[in-house]
């Protein structure tokens, strides 16, 4: 269709706030945590001890009874809900499958506490799967503190799904979700969820780390090192060496202000330092293997160039430092830093740096709840890193979210789409929860971008973020942010598009003669509705763009295309399935489309031109 081609080249081409409150009745407030902990690690059983201090301030306005720990090591066993799930699930993940049901004593994962205290006396607890149910003996009152101590055994899993041992890059420890995690607890209670398989949530914090390990290995991952000059040029070029004790180091890492902690540990790691912008170190852990090491010398300055972007497109990164770090089973983002897979082709592996890089920023630093709202951190993070990819890897797509968009309009006609409010467990496929997440929770803010205007949808993510930074937003915490920037009401496009399944389908109904002036009718044929870009070219070679504001949504946006003259109807009242209108200006209409730059998620396209050759 040449005349679509060249309409949308043309526009591609072109193209203060309240106080923050939470998606509540409450002040917006949120727990504290800090832990101290300290663990000894053997490498020959893959099996250590572990002690912590954690000390727990209730910011909230209710008494607590009871808390509960996350024991995520726990769910690599025979007969956990991990592994039952992933052995009924339609379509279970590759990298799980049955492997947990076929795990030797000395291949398992396990977390088991035991000692633990609040303020010096012993506590009553259970351990239910991956979760630690814990009684209090004194209940922690609005604005107290308390003190826990815990003593641990645990063994690191061989690896299966983003913890464990000896991945298949042979990388010897990927210790995520390694410790006993006390659970998040904010204005909708506990949120104690079994790891079956999905996302996580934590309690903003400080960590105070000690790790004992041989000396042969070298540690990468969340914090700032405070014996810099231990093991293999981890520190400051020039410093000596500690010597070890009994073959062992212990590494001590602090990380101000974060929700997790993370490490990864080989004795085959190269580490570079790679200076990024804003006086960040970017700190480089991978393999010594010749196969890859060109690939990952060639990421430095690319990550560089993503962290650039997303400082300038979202919001400045506020820590000293970010890791990326060969290990896990693919690509997870952690406090600080990134575990991935390395033995990749570079577009590939960019691509994977770029996506856990952005998730920095969306989950980590906008810390929304992953269980229950897993389209915002994997949406958002998909669409920004699209974003950067396009620009860093100079791809030059028109539409860098077209591939999200495909994956959004297959779900919504395979008649399994469940809304994008399920919690991220409980979807009935693994397909319609990796495409709901990611495909069309990118969607929901490119899509955004077509109702509110590009530049009211960029001042949203800033504002986003300089709002809920350090915090807990909600679905809602972000909408109002773009509701106060551009003007819009936007409960509906949150609504439908989030918690309903409800589709996306206008047509051009028909285009007769009206005396002199043209009439054109549009219907609404899908229950979602949206404002409607309707582009007309005539016979004489001009092109017109007549926008039809939603009446539910109380504004209307700027002409984003300076260059063509924009033309706006009177608003659309949804329950009205047509809308008519005519074309006045004498001249003779050669072809209509509606949204030419495909950024409304029309799921039939084939009643969106008339007049065009195909």
């Amino acid at each position: 269709m040449k005349f679509k081609n060249l309409i949308i080249g043309n526009i591609l081409s072109i193209v203060s706030v309240a106080s923050v409150t939470a998606q509540n009745t409450n002040s917006y407030w949120q727990q504290h945590v800090d832990y101290k902990m300290q663990i000894d690690m053997d490498v020959d059983t893959y099996q250590y001890k572990g002690r912590q201090e954690l000390t727990y301030t209730n910011n909230s306005p209710d008494v607590l009874n009871r808390v509960f720990y996350h024991l995520y090591f726990n769910a690599f066993q025979p007969g956990s809900e991990m592994d039952v799930r992933s052995r009924t699930i339609s379509d279970p993940d590759a990298r799980v499958a049955d492997r947990i049901s076929n795990l030797s004593p000395s291949e398992i994962g396990y977390i088991k506490p035991t000692m633990l205290t609040q303020d010096g006396e012993p506590l009553q607890y259970e351990v239910v799967g991956t979760v630690l149910e814990v009684e209090l003996n004194t209940p922690i009152k609005p604005g107290e503190s308390t003190v826990f101590l815990m003593e641990w055994d645990a063994q690191v899993p061989v690896q299966i799904r983003r913890s464990g041992r000896n991945n298949e890059e042979g990388v010897a420890l990927s210790m995520t979700q390694w410790y006993p995690k006390l659970a998040e607890y904010d204005f909708q209670g506990w949120h104690a969820d079994p790891y079956i398989g999905r996302e996580f949530h934590g309690v903003w914090g400080d960590y105070d780390v000690k790790i004992t390990i041989d000396a042969d290995y070298t540690i990468g991952g969340t914090g700032y090192l405070q014996n810099t000059n231990i093991g293999h040029g981890y520190g400051p070029a020039g410093q000596k060496a500690v010597k070890p004790v009994a073959g062992k180091y212990t590494w001590h890492f602090k990380a101000p202000n974060v929700h997790d902690f993370t490490w990864a540990a080989d004795d085959e790691y190269i580490h570079d330092t790679v200076a990024g912008p804003n006086g960040v170190t970017l700190h480089f852990f991978y393999k010594n293997n010749p196969d890859i090491i060109e690939n990952w010398k060639n990421l430095q300055p690319k990550t560089v160039e993503l962290l650039k972007y997303f400082n300038e497109n979202i919001g400045p990164y506020p820590y000293e430092q970010y890791s990326v770090i060969q290990g896990g089973d693919g690509g997870m983002e952690y406090a600080m830093c990134t575990l991935i897979t390395g033995e990749r082709e570079f577009g590939s592996l960019v691509g994977v740096t770029a996506h856990e890089l952005a998730h920095s920023w969306f989950q980590f630093l906008l810390a929304t709840n992953e269980a229950k709202h897993e389209w915002m951190d994997e949406g958002f993070t998909s669409y920004i890193s699209a974003r950067a990819m396009n620009e860093v890897m100079d791809e030059k797509s028109p539409n860098p979210f077209a591939g999200s968009y495909r994956g959004y309009y297959f779900l919504a006609k395979s008649g399994q789409e469940q809304p994008a409010s399920t919690h991220a467990d409980r979807y009935a496929s693994n397909r319609a929860y990796g495409i709901t997440a990611y495909s069309k929770g990118a969607v929901f803010l490119a899509q955004l971008g077509y109702i509110i205007g590009e530049e009211n949808l960029n001042k949203t993510l800033k504002q986003y973020f300089q709002d809920w930074a350090f915090k807990h937003p909600t679905p809602n915490d972000f909408i109002r942010v773009a509701e106060k920037i551009s003007g819009f009401e936007l409960d509906w496009y949150l609504m439908d598009w989030t918690q309903t399944s409800n589709t996306i389908d206008y047509g051009i109904k028909g285009i007769e003669p009206a005396g002199r002036n043209t009439k054109i009718t549009l219907e609404r044929i899908g229950l979602m509705p949206m404002p409607i870009d309707l582009y007309v070219t005539y016979e004489d070679g001009s092109e017109e763009i007549f926008h039809i504001p939603l009446q539910m949504a109380r504004a209307e946006k700027e002409n984003p295309y300076p260059a063509m003259t924009w033309t706006v109807l009177p608003d659309w009242a949804w329950a009205y399935p047509t809308y008519s209108f005519e074309i006045s200006n004498g001249k003779t209409v050669k072809s209509i489309m509606i949204d030419a730059t495909q950024r409304m998620a029309d799921i039939n396209p084939e009643n969106n031109t008339w007049g065009m050759q195909q």
